[in-house]
């Protein structure tokens, strides 16, 4: 049983299929949630592992949400420590920025289900080698990042190359939304903010082409959901004994 510590920033970015791998296993999280809280200071002290979700909020935006910088500091100090460390969609870019890369503005939004590659390097690696030659994930961003340094590029996609990246053994970031399952993927389509980022005058239209889409690959992308998360899981190291948590 390992003990992770969650930073999720809006309410309709959970967990989603990481939560019941997680609880199957046992692991014990705790949830800071940064949209409630955008002043919290957590501590990673007594955690093995640091999951950060996705969120509207991007990078350059840290004077009207300063948890960014908070969150950047200690994702520094996970990976410091060692600690296992799982960046989804802005996590990733909070990774990516945390770590010296350039974080910004794609030329084009990707919003639905795009085709993926692993890289070759992905391909060999213990937690995304179950990719296909391709397969078709599902984006929901706006921003995009270069790779940090040392990093190495694990999946690749046609638009944005920059999709997942590793660090050391056991830092993962991906742009991607692999933890999104249909009913999430449901009502993404279906929040008013998220209508609006798909354009107001022809929202409908694309809501039903992704909506169409799903049905056909969302399948797949459950199985490549559990095996990847699976295995990501299974760098966290087996706790035995007590942790001391520090009370923030």
């Amino acid at each position: 049983m390992a003990r992770i510590i969650v930073f999720q920033h809006v309410a309709c970015e959970p967990l989603g299929t990481l939560d019941p791998l997680i609880r199957s296993q046992k692991h014990r999280v705790r949830y800071v949630n940064f949209g409630r809280t955008p002043n919290a200071i957590p501590s990673i002290e007594g955690y093995d592992a640091l999951i950060v979700l996705g969120g509207p909020m991007n990078i350059g935006e840290e004077e009207q949400y300063p948890h960014l910088e908070t969150e950047k500091r200690l994702i520094k100090q996970a990976i410091k420590r060692d600690m296992a460390v799982l960046g989804i969609c802005l996590g990733a870019q909070l990774i990516a920025a945390a770590m010296g890369a350039k974080v910004y503005k794609a030329e084009q939004s990707e919003i639905g289900w795009y085709s993926m590659n692993a890289t070759e390097i992905g391909g060999n690696d213990p937690v995304v080698g179950n990719f296909d030659d391709e397969e078709k994930i599902f984006q929901w961003h706006g921003f995009t990042f270069d790779l940090p340094p040392h990093a190495e590029l694990l999946v690749k996609g046609r638009q944005l190359p920059n999709q997942a990246f590793k660090i050391k053994h056991n830092v993962y970031g991906f742009q991607f939304h692999l933890e999104a399952n249909g009913a999430l993927i449901e009502r993404w389509l279906n929040l008013p903010s998220h209508r609006k980022e798909l354009g107001l005058e022809n929202s409908q239209n694309k809501i039903e082409d992704i909506s169409e889409r799903t049905v056909q690959v969302l399948d797949r992308s459950l199985q490549l959901s559990q095996q990847v998360f699976a295995a990501f899981l299974q760098l966290l190291p087996a706790v035995k004994g007590k942790h001391h948590f520090c009370s923030r």
